[in-house]
């Protein structure tokens, strides 16, 4: 066989036919949005924790860090799904199932929390939906089980 009739898939394989679905501008846009509120809650604590008096100063610089640093993959991922990047989808995915044991923490708060805990929810599941649409799985070029051309002789 030829390498035209059996391709070998790349790490950074892209589908560049026609325009980026809606669907996958709106994935990527929510998981950018949840990248910037990461990075500006942990700038915030972090803020907080070194020229404020909280608690606990080392607690404070310690969470505001960590949250700077998780927002690497939502943000990678944003730019991934921009892109094009077969390899972009699942941090995407992983960010929203990590964001909804978080909005249901938020939810159970009975305090000025749960708008927050309501908002993170309907953003992960809305970015959950957008990420396994049929849609976005082509527009990223990742083949599906089943599909056709997948039949190995």
């Amino acid at each position: 066989m030829s390498s035209a009739q059996n391709p070998t898939p790349t790490d950074d394989a892209t589908t560049d036919e026609g325009p980026r679905p809606g669907r996958l501008t709106a994935a990527a846009a929510l998981a950018g949005l949840e990248g910037v509120a990461l990075l500006v809650g942990g700038a915030f604590m972090l803020v907080q924790g070194l020229s404020g008096h909280p608690d606990n100063t080392q607690q404070a610089v310690t969470g505001g860090v960590t949250l700077a640093v998780l927002a690497l993959l939502p943000l990678i991922a944003a730019r991934g799904l921009l892109k094009r990047r077969s390899w972009s989808r699942g941090p995407a995915i992983i960010t929203q199932i990590m964001a909804l044991p978080v909005a249901y923490t938020l939810l159970q708060a009975n305090s000025v929390m749960i708008p927050g805990g309501i908002a993170l929810a309907v953003v992960a599941v809305t970015a959950l939906v957008l990420l396994v649409n049929p849609a976005t799985t082509r527009a990223l070029g990742i083949k599906t089980p089943g599909a056709a051309g997948d039949v190995q002789k």
